[in-house]
């Protein structure tokens, strides 16, 4: 769903860091790895304080990497596709983080065993997510559907856990676990379904 605005924040918000980035000659792989690293530790150290406002803007800075490393690899034409392999293995150690983070935060500040294991199932399905379209993919299937990918995991934990802890209203932090640990799932059935639906029509075509 967030994808449609990918254009507008490589074209326009994020071009001129892209630009100078470029003009001091840092890697994008660079970009990568920082990106990641910020994350994880904005999440894993700030949510396992109980300070989930004060995390959600530390991890706000560094996970536009995630736009900023692709669109400069497509601008400085580099050929080879390690960027695009190490940008999709640390994506799942920063959401590893990121959910396992806010874990910590149920079990040591906001006691709640139930919004705990959320939050794992979230972490679960989102790496079953991306594991299925990457299998998918090896196996000449076409597996990018879902109604949760992974901007619209981020947003739709980042965005609530910020106004819960600021505004005192942790009822919307709860709602969005309830709505994205259903929607991980329903995603990780919708590619399983399509994946074989194509892998039954392809045996027919050869049989």
């Amino acid at each position: 769903m967030l994808d449609r605005f990918k254009q507008f924040w490589q074209g326009v918000m994020l071009a001129p860091f892209i630009n100078l980035f470029i003009r001091l000659g840092i890697s994008p792989d660079v970009v990568t790895l920082v990106g990641t690293l910020g994350v994880s530790f904005g999440a894993l150290f700030f949510f396992s304080q109980g300070w989930v406002w004060q995390g959600v803007l530390f991890i706000t800075a560094f996970v536009f990497s995630d736009l900023v490393d692709g669109a400069m690899a497509r601008k400085t034409g580099r050929k080879d596709d390690f960027g695009a392999f190490l940008d999709s293995t640390l994506d799942r150690v920063a959401d590893g983080a990121l959910f396992g983070g806010l874990a910590l935060f149920f079990a040591w500040h906001h006691e709640s065993h139930l919004y705990l294991v959320l939050s794992l199932v979230i972490l679960v399905m989102g790496a079953v997510t991306s594991y299925a379209r990457a299998k998918a993919d090896h196996l000449g299937y076409d597996a990018k559907v879902g109604v949760a990918e992974r901007p619209d995991r981020l947003v739709g934990m980042l965005v609530p856990a910020f106004f819960a802890d600021l505004l005192d209203l942790w009822w919307l932090l709860y709602i969005s676990l309830w709505a994205l640990a259903a929607a991980a799932t329903v995603t990780v059935a919708q590619r399983i379904w399509v994946v074989r639906r194509q892998a039954l029509a392809r045996a027919a075509a050869q049989g």
